[in-house]
């Protein structure tokens, strides 16, 4: 997955494009696997890097999603729940089982939830992880040790899927490029091409050389999450929004305030939802919060108010309470959710995914969520078939193994992402290039090499955010190792000194908004 070898492929393409994709997130990138799987000439651009909003924000948790079955979205939880199998299946590199205590401080807690997880396991059927069952106060304590026991009575543990977000996104982006796909980042879409008030194509720029492109499509897609609206509004000027954003923050503590395999479910918080505290890469994810906004910024910035709403939540289940002098990192993503005509908070609007075909062809992708970014491109794909009367092909995607595909490996090995290609990715260099850089997370000169020459990393942000997931887990202890790894990019890269002081400022620049 070469950004040269691709852009010169769009310069040489003399022809018409099947599909064009805007945006290079889960949606995005899934449907570009989907389509090029079909044998569709695809090509994808993405205005930042693969991964750069949303996909890289969640709670890194595949899951059937408790709360909509709570709310009583039965339709998006079986949906959920088989792409989740679907998932683990073709992806066990990326995607775990995780065990979910649900501690419980009354009488009814315990059977009351415990029945609503047996209706839940009943769900995923034959793709389920493991059964739920309710525990004892001393089960309780011994799976989750540091657990308050003040007012204890007991629990419920179930499972659902755990994964990394943004290697989950990169992996598809190379499994696109595997089935002849082409992705290009840092482009970023200026137009929209039509002809007899029909979209044919788009204009775009390549943000890092400035060149501009025209490219021709029988099928354009906008996959751009919660900046849909703004190519929507390209496309129909007069169009009303159909995205309604809400910003979900997560905060990272070290483990101590979480010290076990398993996670803790905080099933009813102070403002009505769940809050999750999981066990990730020798750290403890906790969030999230759900506050409507109004402006979808690139880099969302976390409020006070959610900040101090997950210590004071979290802290209620935690024998260790978490200060915000705790906290190594905190990241802020924002949900694009479709936009519903009542006026309910954004906690109540549903996850499920809309397929929106305007009058001059273009595809919209509204909503929707990680776990079933595979069925949303499906649909997609679906879509564009009619729409460019291409050659009707079904999807093949279910039983499609991802890029790196590995049946067992280890989860304490830093390198178990990789997958398949873990033995290659560690032959880059000598024995010392596979030492990290870092006490407090995982990061090689091997690995930073491999991130520049197969996954198209292009900054210093993209390799400590996205191609490994430094600056999410430590924000501190990336920006003391930034010096270094700027300096092994440049050596291959072929930069010189004023490369490296630029994209240093850039990235201290961007963590001020990772720190709490």
């Amino acid at each position: 997955m070469n950004r040269d070898t691709n852009l010169d492929k769009i310069k040489s393409f003399d022809s018409q494009w099947d599909i064009v994709i805007i945006g290079g997130g889960a949606s995005g990138l899934g449907i570009a696997v989907d389509a090029s799987k079909r044998g569709y000439k695809t090509l994808l651009l993405e205005k930042h890097d693969f991964g750069k909003g949303t996909s890289s924000r969640s709670t890194k948790l595949i899951h059937g999603g408790v709360r909509y079955l709570q709310n009583g979205d039965i339709s998006l939880v079986i949906e959920s729940l088989r792409e989740r199998g679907i998932l683990k299946k073709n992806a066990p590199h990326l995607v775990r089982d995780l065990s979910f205590v649900i501690p419980t401080y009354d009488w009814w807690s315990s059977p009351f939830y415990g029945i609503g997880l047996k209706i839940y396991d009943m769900m995923a059927g034959s793709l389920g992880l493991g059964k739920s069952l309710i525990l004892s106060k001393e089960e309780t304590i011994k799976l989750i040790p540091n657990v308050n026991k003040k007012g204890l009575r007991g629990g419920v543990i179930y499972h659902d899927g755990q994964f990394d977000d943004t290697r989950m996104a990169i992996s598809l982006a190379l499994t696109a490029n595997d089935q002849n796909a082409c992705l290009i980042n840092y482009c970023e879409v200026i137009n929209l091409i039509k002809k007899d008030n029909l979209v044919t194509g788009i204009k775009f720029k390549d943000t890092i050389k400035g060149e501009t492109f025209e490219v021709k499509s029988k099928v354009v897609i906008n996959a751009t999450g919660v900046f849909a609206d703004k190519i929507i509004k390209m496309d129909q000027p007069n169009s009303k929004k159909m995205i309604k954003p809400s910003q979900g923050v997560h905060i990272v503590l070290e483990k101590k305030f979480l010290d076990s395999p398993h996670a803790i479910m905080i099933p009813h918080t102070t403002d009505g939802r769940v809050l999750f505290a999981v066990p990730w890469k020798n750290y403890v994810v906790v969030g999230t919060t759900d506050t409507q906004i109004k402006d979808t910024l690139d880099e969302p910035k976390p409020l006070k108010e959610e900040i101090d709403f997950i210590l004071n939540n979290a802290s209620k289940y935690m024998s260790i309470k978490p200060f915000k002098k705790d906290i190594k990192s905190v990241f802020t993503g924002l949900r694009p959710l479709a936009s519903t005509s009542n006026e309910k908070s954004t906690k109540e609007v549903s996850r499920s995914h809309k397929i929106n075909v305007s009058t001059t062809g273009l595809i919209s992708i509204l909503g929707g969520k990680w776990t079933t970014y595979r069925k949303i491109a499906e649909d997609a794909v679906d879509a564009s078939i009619p729409l460019g009367g291409l050659r009707k092909r079904k999807c093949k995607t279910k039983n499609l193994r991802l890029h790196g595909f590995k049946r067992r490996v280890k989860w304490d090995n830093p390198f178990h992402v990789y997958g398949s290609k873990a033995r290659r990715l560690k032959s880059y260099g000598s024995s010392i290039d596979n030492i990290s850089l870092s006490k407090k997370f995982f990061i090689s000169n091997s690995i930073i090499h491999w991130s520049i020459t197969k996954e198209m990393a292009i900054t210093v942000e993209d390799v400590l955010a996205r191609r490994t997931r430094c600056l999410f887990l430590d924000s501190g202890e990336s920006i003391r190792i930034a010096p270094q790894v700027a300096k092994k990019m440049a050596e291959i890269m072929e930069k010189d000194n004023s490369w490296i002081d630029k994209e240093l400022k850039k990235f201290n620049t961007l963590c001020e908004n990772y720190k709490a």
